[in-house]
């Protein structure tokens, strides 16, 4: 548990915040282009707008069409385990690219149809489904272990955090933390991009205090809430139940069909993992459309409505990605999607230290042209003796000086543009 609190907590949400407050910061308080290189003003100045902005943006776009993709390709992988517990569909490469067109096609006509009408009410269902399915589990499982171990997994987080920051597995050596710490953070970087441009978004108005407060703290809630759900009612199931998820997921190593296993042990099996099923494809479907409108804003530069031809370019792109790294990889997909996705996160990460700096120094030099704050002004006060003395001084001479100026006329312009008087002796110069 506390593994996976430092996978999905704070760590997680801070990787999200810090692209986000930059985007809301330098789009809305200098108005500067929903692109990344905006974030780099501080450094680049007008170059945001040249190679090496553009240069910026492409690699943002490229890794955030992979980090996307990447996670479509998961989410297919996940689906076909679904459907071949329900219905026995075979797991094959061919079925997997018809998940993912299905997928794609869903996604297009959400982002075809707006905002308002598609992404939102996708994203509403969507949410509602999740939270449908966690109350679903605390009702009808174990509901006091559940809410005991949510508390003390809270615990467990916070005495586990500041030890497993400073953790790098140096004497195992084992490789578990490339494979899980290193993947999970690199595949957030990656959706950073996308996702900060949606909470700076929604976040229009905000103080940063606020903005920082509401980005670590409602979601971090809920994610405490979720695992440890999920978390602790798989522990119930191997200690007190029949058990099976470990032979599953670790024996067998299908990860994928971990949920479905899960679920397994609940009553109304069959419907409840075909709802399941339905809430990873609309999980997805909303990553894609969602994505789609972002990378359009990114590449385009502005936030008005684009054509409709351009946001499906990009749910396309994102859909043949997907597929094209599934079937090239086979049946090692899934490892190589997940270095695949390190490696695309790499120069993100790099990126990220470079936003704190910029960051900090554009709102330095905002603060800078603010004028100086009015303070408190105090009436200059006299000691007795001070005044005492001041009355006893004699009264300065007063010295009234005259000085008779002559009068040197009118001064005019002649042809070549020289001053010279127009009556009298005395030079203008000379004039005091």
């Amino acid at each position: 548990m506390g593994f996976a609190l430092y996978h999905f907590g704070l760590h997680t949400w801070t990787i999200f915040a810090l692209p986000g407050l930059c985007f809301g910061y330098f789009i809305y308080k200098r108005h500067l282009p929903p692109r990344v290189s905006s974030i780099f003003a501080p450094i680049l100045g007008g170059r945001i707008y040249g190679p090496i902005g553009h240069a910026i943006d492409v690699l943002a776009i490229l890794g955030t069409v992979f980090g996307v993709a990447t996670s479509v390709g998961l989410g297919t992988l996940q689906i076909n385990a679904g459907l071949a517990q329900l219905f026995d569909l075979e797991e094959s490469g061919f079925i997997q690219i018809g998940l993912i067109a299905i997928v794609t096609v869903m996604a297009g006509v959400s982002v075809a149809l707006g905002l308002d009408k598609g992404i939102k009410r996708l994203s509403n269902l969507n949410i509602g489904m999740a939270v449908g399915l966690l109350v679903f589990v605390l009702v009808t499982g174990p509901s006091l272990f559940l809410l005991k171990g949510m508390i003390e997994s809270v615990g467990i987080y916070a005495e586990a955090l500041p030890r497993l920051a400073f953790w790098n597995d140096t004497f195992a050596n084992s490789g578990w933390q490339n494979t899980w710490t290193v993947f999970y953070w690199a595949w957030t970087i990656t959706w950073s991009p996308f996702v900060g441009i949606f909470i700076a978004r929604i976040s229009r108005g905000r103080t940063i205090r606020e903005f920082v407060g509401g980005v670590l703290g409602l979601p971090v809630l809920f994610s405490v809430i979720w695992f440890s759900i999920f978390g602790m009612g798989s522990f119930d199931i191997e200690l007190n139940g029949e058990g099976g998820l470990v032979d599953r997921v670790v024996g067998d190593g299908d990860i994928p069909g971990a949920l479905f296993e899960f679920l397994g042990h609940f009553p109304f099996t069959g419907f409840v993992s075909f709802i399941a099923i339905v809430l990873v494809v609309i999980f997805f479907v909303t990553s894609v459309d969602s994505t789609a409108m972002v990378l359009d804003m990114m590449a385009s530069g502005h936030e008005e409505k684009a054509p409709i031809h351009q946001r499906l370019f990009w749910a396309i792109l994102m859909g043949l990605v997907a597929a094209t790294m599934l079937v090239a990889t086979g049946k090692d997909g899934l490892d190589a999607l997940q270095q695949l996705i390190t490696v695309v996160g790499l120069p993100f990460f790099v990126m990220g230290f470079v936003m704190m700096y910029s960051l900090v120094r554009g709102i330095r030099e905002d603060l800078g042209e603010r004028p100086e704050p009015v303070t408190r002004q105090w009436p200059q006060v006299h000691t007795p003796e001070a005044l005492a003395a001041a009355e006893e001084l004699p009264a300065p001479e007063v010295v009234v000086v005259t000085h008779a100026i002559p009068d040197t006329g009118s001064i005019k312009d002649d042809e070549e543009g020289d001053t010279e008087p127009e009556s009298g002796d005395e030079d203008p110069s000379e004039t005091r």
